[in-house]
């Protein structure tokens, strides 16, 4: 029995620092280099050189099509949730909370539920009205391609796309937004310009 613990302990082990160095290799091989001094208060891993998306058509929160390139001109947190996905429920208040603090002409927060159908839209306003999501205005991915088209490995998947519409950073998984040092360093970010 000692053996089988230490085989499984050593197992563990050795998966754990093949995880870590590939997560180095993938920095190294990837070009991102460091995160700056504008963006190291952030969860996000920066991309060395902007990718444009692609085009990408969504419902607001009234069913209308939007063109997600009708945000440029603004630095914009795009997060990629589902109703049905209990991190990203979890993480939708401090979304709305940097949106209140943080939201205007320069920075908005893009919460993009993939909750598909007709009924996604429902889903979503009963969420945001049983949560107090106040803030954060609502979209819809209906037909569930942003998913793919953003390549996204799942939900919760978050954006920072410059004021191009570019993205320039990602990460899958939850934070809290508005915490103070997520907070200031999109302000930091903003200063810098880095996202222009």
């Amino acid at each position: 029995m000692p053996n089988l613990i230490r085989r499984h302990w050593l197992l563990g082990l050795g998966l754990s620092l093949a995880a870590g160095l590939g997560a180095l290799v993938y920095r190294v091989s990837s070009g991102v280099p460091p995160l700056g001094a504008a963006a190291s208060g952030l969860p996000i891993v920066m991309r060395a050189e902007p990718l444009p998306l692609p085009e990408l058509r969504v419902l607001d929160g009234a069913g209308r099509p939007v063109e997600l390139s009708r945000l440029r001109g603004k630095l914009i947190l795009l997060n990629v949730w589902a109703t049905w996905c209990p991190p990203c429920r979890q993480e939708m208040p401090s979304l709305d909370r940097l949106q209140a603090q943080l939201g205007g002409a320069d920075f908005e927060v893009m919460a993009l539920s993939v909750d598909a159908g007709a009924k996604g839209l429902d889903l979503v306003k009963t969420f945001y009205a049983s949560e107090g999501i106040k803030h954060l205005a609502i979209y819809q991915d209906a037909e569930a391609a942003a998913i793919f088209k953003l390549k996204a490995v799942g939900v919760p998947t978050t954006l920072l796309l410059d004021r191009q519409g570019r993205e320039i950073g990602r990460m899958s998984g939850t934070a809290e937004w508005d915490s103070p040092k997520i907070v200031e360093a999109l302000k930091a970010l903003q200063r810098a310009g880095q996202a222009q």
